[in-house]
C-alpha cells in the first residue's frame, strides 16, 4: 500500500487529528483528497502528474500547499489557516511524531448551503450581492501583482498555446460532446480574432491588465456568509492564473450565463467595469467567455473516460459538456 493511501486511511479516523473532528467525510477531486471535519477542512494533494500540474514528490506537494495558502489568503484571509504536517511513527497523525509523510492545507469549514452556486439554485442571488462581488474582484485586481514576467502570460504566444492545448485535448470528443461544425467554427473564429487583434492584446499587456489573478472565479468557488470568500485560486500552474483580468471576469460571467442568469452576468460585468474603469475589457469578454466555456466543456468531457465515474454520472457529464460547448460556440459566433 502506498504511503499516500495509508495517509488517506488514517485520516478517516478521529485519532489522526489534533482536535475532536466529529464525523469525518472524504471528498475527492482529480487532484485532491478533501477531509471535512466538524470545524475544519483538510486538503491533501494527490501524488499525480497531469502534465499541467506535478504533485509527484512530497517536496512539490509541500511547495504547492504553501503556495495555495499564500495565494488564497489574498481573498480569504481567515479561511485559509495553515499548512499542517502529517507525521508517521507508530501511527499516522496530524502534527504527530516521526517523519513527515504528507502535508495538508487546513481551512475553516464553511456552510455548504452558503455556496453561491447553491444560492443561485435557490434564487437567493440578487444584484446587490453581485455588486459586492464585482467590487471585491475589482479591488483585488487593482492590487494584484504584475511585472514583466507575469505580463508575458498575456502575450498572444501564450494565449495561442492555451487554445491549441484545448483543441488538441478535445479532438477525441468531436462528434461526442462537441459537433464537428462547432469545433471548426470555434477554432476558426478564435484564430481570426487573435490574428485581427494583435495590437489590442499588446495594448492590454502594456497597460498592466495582465496580473496575478485568481484563475478560477465561478459560483462554486464563492462562499457568502457574513463576508464573501472567493476561494480555491489556482496555485498549481502560473499559466492558468497569470492572465488578463478579463479572463477572471469572463469566468463568472460565463458561469452566470450557463446557469441562465444572463441578467446577473451582464450586471456583474457592468459593475466591474465601473469599479475598475476598464472599459476596453468589453472587447475581450466574448473571447474569454468562449475560452472559459470551452475549458469547462473539456474538463467535464474528461469524466467520460474516467473509469472511476459511474454510468449515471457519465450521462450527466455528457449533457453538461454538450451544453458548455454549445455556449462556447454561441460566444464564438459574436467574435
Amino acid at each position: 500500500m502506498s504511503v499516500q493511501k495509508q495517509v488517506v486511511e488514517a485520516l478517516m479516523k478521529p485519532e489522526a487529528y489534533d482536535e475532536e473532528p466529529g464525523q469525518i467525510e472524504l471528498m475527492q477531486t482529480h487532484i485532491s483528497f478533501v477531509f471535512l471535519t466538524r470545524n475544519f477542512v483538510y486538503k491533501v494533494k494527490k501524488a499525480v502528474d497531469l502534465g499541467f500540474l506535478d504533485f509527484t514528490t512530497l517536496e512539490k506537494r509541500f511547495f504547492f500547499c504553501e503556495k495555495e495558502l499564500e495565494l488564497n489568503r489574498r481573498l480569504c484571509g481567515d479561511m485559509y489557516l495553515e499548512v499542517v504536517p502529517i507525521n508517521r511513527s507508530n501511527v499516522i497523525k496530524m502534527k504527530g511524531e516521526g517523519e513527515t509523510v504528507e502535508y495538508a492545507v487546513k481551512m475553516k469549514r464553511m456552510p455548504q448551503e452558503r455556496m453561491m452556486n447553491q444560492l443561485l439554485e435557490e434564487d437567493k442571488v440578487d444584484s446587490k450581492l453581485v455588486d459586492r462581488i464585482a467590487k471585491i474582484i475589482a479591488e483585488f485586481h487593482s492590487k494584484a501583482e504584475t511585472n514583466r514576467r507575469i505580463s508575458e502570460f498575456g502575450s498572444l504566444a501564450i494565449i495561442e498555446t492555451n487554445w491549441k492545448e484545448n483543441f488538441d485535448q478535445t479532438q477525441e470528443f468531436v462528434g461526442k460532446t462537441i459537433p464537428m461544425k462547432n469545433f471548426k467554427l470555434i477554432r476558426e473564429r478564435i484564430d481570426d480574432f487573435m490574428k485581427g487583434n494583435v495590437s489590442f492584446f499588446e495594448k492590454r499587456v502594456a497597460e498592466g491588465r495582465v496580473r496575478d489573478c485568481h484563475g478560477d472565479v465561478h459560483s462554486g468557488n464563492i462562499f457568502v456568509t457574513d463576508r464573501i470568500y472567493i476561494f480555491d485560486a489556482i496555485e498549481f500552474n502560473e499559466r492558468f492564473r497569470y492572465s488578463d483580468v478579463a479572463s477572471d471576469i469572463a469566468f463568472l460571467a460565463m458561469d452566470l450565463d450557463f446557469k441562465e442568469r444572463s441578467n446577473l452576468s451582464s450586471f456583474f460585468v457592468k459593475r466591474y467595469v465601473e469599479y475598475s474603469g476598464d472599459q476596453e475589457l468589453m472587447k475581450l469578454l466574448p473571447f474569454y467567455k468562449c475560452y472559459r466555456a470551452y475549458v469547462r466543456g473539456k474538463v467535464v468531457s474528461f469524466k467520460l473516460k474516467d473509469p472511476s465515474v459511474g454510468g449515471e454520472e457519465k450521462s450527466v457529464a455528457m449533457k453538461e459538456a454538450k451544453a458548455y460547448f454549445k455556449l462556447a460556440s454561441t460566444y464564438a459566433k459574436i467574435l
